[in-house]
């Protein structure tokens, strides 16, 4: 075989670059800013509504949704735009995950700890395709380092949703983040941080100072809204379901140092204890709440806190070996879950929509079915509502750290274009939104156009 010398093969490198950039690009087609798009006769979910419009026409330039109309929008009027017919089919704002893991849902816990960051961080961009490709244009990214993969998606190097990050997940000694193992222990000051602070997947603290220190460490990154773990967790390993970890003075640094920032703070907690302990000290949003009571439920109403939870498939229980704490720990959190948006609905707790999905490709490809399990307690439009508009109402919360300005999770004049063409009506059926490689003909975000299922040339990969 010939050899290249060095200085021809680092010649050849910036072909080689231009190279790889077109074989991306042609998966994925990004049409230019600017381009605008004109929807012809569809039906409208606006993300607030019980049934769909009459058929509408929608104009959309640049980012944003310029028109909607009634009567027909001459073509000319969108400057020579690309005109998309659908024939009475449902254009709805784009689904919005309130509680997902970018760079958590495909490796294993094994491969999060010891793989290389370089090898996790392609694994991720590969889903954040695959995330936006089932529809879900936004995601809140609650505990991961996310940084990088976020700024590679807003600056069009590889598709994805928005990321509203929080960084890494803050925890205590033997909470829920803390994977050490008993021969890291103890921990001394200015010992090397353990694996998962290197990466940036959990930072630990133990005190108030501390647990500023690290607020202000990913509010620094970039962090939209902070992320403590205030109880027991499934996945960890030494972090009993029952337990609660922060105190109260810990939750409340957390709670000034993002209220300092102009944003908020979301703690991981399931059982009432730990949802009233942070509660107490300022927390606007719980995590999953599973073992919620109903003198929690009735608190959160009074006090007009938000609930992030999740419609758990028994399935997540797979991902960890039969036998283990973790296998039975997921049973007892999925066997809450219908008690919990029982007590939600009851006390009319203002709930968002999420899927916490770890370690779990397989289940991922899952998302839309799990906003589809929702129909076990709500209607489908209650549901559809709270994946567009309600969890858009959650993101704003983070105020000026709001890394997307703009009106998400709703079909108006002059919100951000991140829209979806659904073969069929899912006020009507859900389901439909069970396979997005079927039912989602168009996926927009940002004016962008990811996926056209009408136009064969537009056909590609993933869809």
């Amino acid at each position: 075989m010939k050899r290249i010398s060095r200085r021809k093969f680092v010649a050849t490198m910036p072909l080689f670059a231009t190279a790889i950039s077109t074989a991306v690009r042609a998966q994925v087609s990004k049409p230019t800013r600017g381009v605008a798009t004109l929807f012809q006769e569809v039906r409208i979910f606006d993300g607030t509504s019980n049934a769909l419009s009459t058929p509408m026409n929608v104009l959309v330039r640049g980012g944003t949704i310029e028109k909607i109309s009634h009567d027909p929008i001459p073509p000319d009027s969108g400057g020579n735009p690309r005109i998309i017919a659908g024939g009475g089919r449902t254009l709805m704002p784009g689904l919005i995950d309130a509680h997902w893991h970018a760079m958590l849902v495909r490796p294993t816990v094994a491969g999060l700890l010891t793989g290389d960051v370089g090898h996790l961080n392609l694994q991720a961009g590969a889903e954040a395709t695959a995330t936006l490709l089932r529809g879900f244009t936004t995601v809140r990214d609650m505990g991961g380092p996310v940084f990088a993969l976020k700024r590679a998606i807003d600056e069009g190097v590889l598709p994805g949703p928005r990321v509203y990050p929080s960084g890494a997940m803050i925890s205590v000694t033997s909470g829920h983040g803390d994977f050490r193992q008993p021969f890291e222990l103890p921990r001394r000051l200015g010992d090397p941080r353990s694996r998962g602070e290197q990466i940036g997947g959990a930072m630990i603290a133990d005190s108030p100072d501390e647990v500023r220190v690290r607020v202000r460490e990913q509010l620094l990154l970039g962090a939209s809204q902070i992320k403590l773990t205030a109880g027991g967790g499934v996945a960890s390993p030494h972090s009993p379901l029952d337990v609660s970890t922060f105190t109260e003075p810990e939750l409340r640094a957390a709670v000034e140092a993002a209220e300092n920032w102009g944003t908020y703070v979301a703690t991981h907690a399931y059982t009432p204890v730990s949802m009233q302990r942070a509660i107490a000290a300022g927390v606007k949003c719980i995590e999953h709440g599973h073992l919620m009571d109903e003198r929690t439920a009735e608190l959160m109403a009074e006090k007009d806190i938000w609930l992030s939870t999740q419609p758990f498939p028994e399935e997540i229980a797979d991902a960890f070996p039969m036998g283990s704490p973790e296998r039975a720990k997921a049973a007892e959190v999925v066997a809450g879950t219908a008690r919990t948006f029982e007590l939600a609905k009851k006390h009319n707790i203002k709930t968002a929509f999420g899927t916490d999905i770890l370690f779990s490709a397989r289940l991922a490809e899952r998302q839309g079915e799990l906003l589809a399990k929702l129909a076990g307690w709500y209607t489908p439009a209650e549901a559809l509502r709270m994946a567009t508009a309600t969890n858009a109402r959650l993101l704003a919360l983070s105020g000026k750290r709001n890394p997307y300005p703009g009106k998400l999770g709703t079909l108006e004049a002059g919100a951000l274009a991140d829209l979806l063409l659904v073969d069929g009506d899912p006020i009507a059926n859900l389901k439909l939104l069970e396979n997005p490689r079927k039912n989602l003909l168009v996926i927009m975000k940002d004016g962008a156009i990811y996926k056209n299922a009408l136009e064969p040339s537009m056909a590609r990969t993933g869809n």
